[in-house]
């Protein structure tokens, strides 16, 4: 279960911050970093301890960022909020190999087995109702970290339309060669870890998420352990 805590500070800011790992968030950790400006806060969440097992497999893509060893930085907007925690999920696989599409959104976020869904190989989605368009900050996403892999082609959209046929925002594509026919994208691949991939939403408002992969460089198969969306 989530044991995300929450922390009022002196200037009324809410804080999210870790109990798997108490670290503080290191700045040299993250591509995404910002200065600090008034208004804005640090986010951070609970971090899950490491668990790596099975046999460490080559990791054969270009431009790869190599996984971090510290939580990642970045700042948002004072009374930001996860707004994702028990949410619905749907998908482009109805019937998952393992697990059920709940786990990505309910807080665990371990490695073992039993915290994580898998889809079937191919290019697959999932998507995230948060229930209201809301000013988002922040995804924080979690495909596997019990092995050293990255996934193929990672794309982030936000929408307000269910359907994602208009009002379309890309936060992030790493798709490089237009794999999964949605254009191709700029952002690097990277190795999946502990402490997630936190990517910036930069305010854009929107009700839906939703997050494509193509496997990953283990195996032909599509996983998720938690999603996180903040914003208010």
């Amino acid at each position: 279960m989530k044991h995300l805590l929450l922390f009022s500070l002196a200037s009324s800011a809410l804080i999210f911050t870790a109990c798997g790992d108490k670290s503080a968030p290191s700045k040299d950790a993250s591509t995404d970093n910002k200065p600090a400006s008034a208004g804005m806060t640090a986010l951070t969440t609970e971090i899950p301890p490491e668990l790596i097992e099975g046999t460490p497999q080559p990791i054969k893509v270009p431009n790869l960022v190599p996984a971090p060893s510290s939580a990642p930085l970045l700042m948002v907007p004072e009374g930001t909020t996860l707004l994702s925690a028990g949410k619905a999920v749907t998908g482009s696989d109805d019937f998952p190999i393992i697990g059920e599409l709940a786990y990505i959104t309910d807080g665990d976020k371990e490695a073992g087995e039993g915290y994580f869904v898998e889809l079937m190989d191919g290019p697959q989605w999932v998507q995230i109702d948060l229930e209201a368009a809301a000013d988002l900050s922040a995804i924080w996403v979690w495909h596997y970290h019990s092995q050293a892999r990255a996934y193929h082609d990672v794309i982030v959209q936000v929408s307000n339309d269910p359907d994602f046929a208009s009002g379309v925002t890309t936060l992030f594509n790493n798709d490089y060669d237009n794999s999964v026919g949605l254009g191709k994208g700029s952002d690097k691949p990277y190795v999946d870890s502990r402490y997630g991939k936190l990517i910036d939403a930069k305010g854009t408002n929107a009700q839906y998420v939703r997050l494509y992969s193509n496997g990953n460089t283990a195996n032909d198969m599509n996983h998720y352990i938690e999603v996180e969306v903040y914003g208010k």
